[in-house]
This record gives C-alpha cells, sequence and structure tokens, in this order.
C-alpha cells in the first residue's frame, strides 16, 4: 500500500485537479491541533498558519472543505508516563480541565492574532472517550492488539507481517526500531516488540484523568484520538491529514495502523507535513536560550531581536518559505520581511 506525501507547489493552474473530493462533494481536512499544557509556541504557529493558508487556497479554488483540528486535552504522555495536562495541574493547583481551558484560550487567541479561520469542527480526545473505547475494542476483535495487566497495546509485528506497510510513511524499518526505542520508558517491559504501542492504559491510583473500560480504569493512548476524531467527522477514508513533520513517526505512522487495525482502510489519500522553525540557525531550546515567544516579538523584549515586530510581520515572514522547507527565524529576515510587507500593503492601497 502507498502512503503518499503531497507536495503543494506554488502555482494554482492545475490545482483544481488535484482533489476529487469523496465525501459527499466537500475535501475532508484534518490537521493535529495542540496539545493544551502550555503557551502555544512559535513552531506551533508556524505549522497552523501554514494549514490555514492551504485551507483558504482550497475555497478559493471552489471546493467545500470540512477542516477537522483537534484539541489534545488526554493521553500526551511525558517520558515517565505521567500525562502532560495532568502534571501542570498538578503544578498550578488546578483541575486539569481547568488547564485545558486555560491554554485553549491561549491557543484560540493566538490564533485570532495571526488572523486564521476557525476550523469546520474542532473536537477534544475527552469528549470521545467512548468512541476510543469502541476502536480499541475492534482492534482487539481483528487481532491487532493485545491485553497486559489492564492496558492495551497494538501489535505491529503481526500488523506488519499481514499488510507490509508499518513504517512505510516514515521509512521507518520495523526491525530497526529495537535499536531506538527508548529502554527507559514506562511500562516498556509489558510490549511483545519495542515497536509496539497503547491504545489504552491502565491508570495508576494516583493518576488524575481516568475512565472506566473494559479492561481497566485508565485513559486512551495519544495516537487513538486522531484516528478516532477523523473518522467520525470525515469517514474511514478522507483526503488530506496534516500535521507538523516532528509528528510523522510514530505519531501518523501509529494513526495508520490504528485506522487498518480497526477498518482495513489508509487513513487518508494525501498527507502533508511543516518542517521546523529555526532561529538563528539552530533548533529553539529554552535550555540553551535560544528561543523566543510571539508575544516577546510583539513587544521586542528579547535578546534576538533588535525591535518589536507586528503580528502581520511575522505571519509574511513564515508565509516566504515553502511549508515543507526549514525556516529560520533572524532578527534580519524579520527587517525584510517588515519592509517587503510595507511595500505589499501600500501596493493594496
Amino acid at each position: 500500500m502507498e502512503f503518499r506525501e503531497l507536495y503543494l507547489q506554488n502555482s494554482l493552474s492545475r490545482k483544481k485537479e488535484l482533489f476529487k473530493p469523496i465525501n459527499d462533494g466537500y475535501i475532508g481536512f484534518y490537521v493535529c491541533g495542540p496539545t493544551v499544557y502550555s503557551d502555544v509556541h512559535l513552531g506551533n504557529v508556524r505549522t497552523f498558519v501554514s494549514f490555514d493558508v492551504m485551507y483558504r487556497l482550497m475555497m478559493y479554488l471552489g471546493y467545500k472543505v470540512r477542516y477537522v483540528r483537534n484539541i489534545t486535552d488526554v493521553g500526551h504522555l511525558l517520558d515517565d508516563g505521567e500525562d502532560r495536562v495532568s502534571k501542570r495541574a498538578r503544578l498550578e493547583k488546578i483541575e486539569p480541565m481547568e488547564v485545558v481551558q486555560k491554554y485553549s484560550n491561549g491557543f484560540h487567541e493566538m490564533m485570532r492574532i495571526f488572523n486564521t479561520k476557525n476550523p469546520s469542527i474542532e473536537p477534544r480526545a475527552t469528549q470521545h472517550i467512548i468512541e476510543q473505547i469502541e476502536m480499541v475494542q475492534k482492534i482487539l476483535d481483528n487481532g491487532y492488539a493485545y491485553i497486559v495487566d489492564g492496558s492495551v497495546y497494538f501489535d505491529t509485528v503481526k500488523f506488519h507481517e499481514d499488510k507490509q506497510c508499518y513504517g512505510d510513511l516514515s521509512g521507518r524499518v520495523i526491525e530497526e526500531l529495537f535499536t531506538e526505542t527508548r529502554d527507559d520508558l514506562k511500562k516498556q517491559d509489558q510490549k511483545k516488540h519495542p515497536s509496539d504501542f497503547a491504545i489504552w492504559m491502565k491508570a495508576d491510583p494516583d493518576h488524575l484523568m481516568k475512565w472506566n473500560s473494559p479492561w481497566s480504569v485508565g485513559f486512551p493512548g495519544w495516537h487513538l484520538e486522531c484516528s478516532v476524531m477523523s473518522t467520525k467527522y470525515l469517514g474511514e477514508t478522507f483526503d488530506i491529514h496534516g500535521g507538523g513533520n516532528d509528528l510523522k513517526f510514530p505519531h501518523h505512522e501509529n494513526e495508520i495502523a490504528q485506522n487498518m487495525g480497526c477498518c482495513d482502510k489508509a487513513p487518508c489519500n494525501y498527507w502533508l507535513h511543516t518542517n521546523m522553525l529555526l532561529m538563528n540557525g539552530k533548533k529553539m531550546s529554552k535550555s540553551d536560550g535560544n528561543t523566543i515567544s510571539p508575544q516577546e516579538l510583539f513587544t521586542g523584549d528579547s535578546p534576538h531581536i533588535s525591535k518589536a515586530y507586528t503580528p502581520m510581520v511575522v505571519k509574511f515572514f513564515m508565509l516566504q518559505s515553502h511549508y515543507s522547507s526549514t525556516l529560520d527565524l533572524t532578527d534580519d529576515a524579520l527587517k525584510a520581511s517588515e519592509k517587503g510587507y510595507k511595500r505589499l500593503m501600500a501596493s493594496l492601497k
């Protein structure tokens, strides 16, 4: 089976014939949204600005588009097995759903500042626990998962033996995953193979976010929510699935496995992946001080820039590079973008 990476060029000349909508005449467009446990960072902004332009492009070309962008509010674990939202709730001494609401509000405000359109549907993982349990059961019934002490793991080896496609999207070879899997990840010893992944996790007694299931009181695996919500709102196979390049493996690879393990169908016809936002030629990192927030860009309160820049100048800068290319944020590049943006606005006037 072929999993195709879609590469949109700048020319619009033949794009009207690119897609043949399969869902009652509309384009099904799913994008992996934010995990709402902290403030949105510039890399997220670049990703969602890029997909907003694609959304606008498809509507400009005359398509009806159902744009689904999820909110991850449970199941995205840290290396020690603690849920990111739960950890933030403990640190701030508030309820997990207060964390979700606070940072969802912040995300939506940042999307408003950058003038992006709202998606057609914005589902949350915690709103679809029943559907996630149902998908886990179907995967078990089809023989592509196994239960260990109340947790359910996807059997990647059996899946690959039957379908011969695990790793095709990312170019990973399943045998190589032995050496790439972290030995210190929680409950690693429960897996039959290092590349197997949890689709339902039994919760520890002190875990804050947990639900009843046929297997245990627990919570769904992070990869499961996107398979469930994309299928629910766009059908078993839809047109385009997007996300950051860092999600290609394991998140999107595991989505494919889940969808095929449940429905025996690939989730989508095309995959889109945005690339990294660098700063001064290096990956952004808080540990070495090579980072900047959107607010610092707007106020100029950062040692990395010489002045403040408006949101539209930053957006104009982001749109001067192809979405699949790395983009290097520097003060000189922002100054050049500011000049270009002002010339464009003057021309429009």
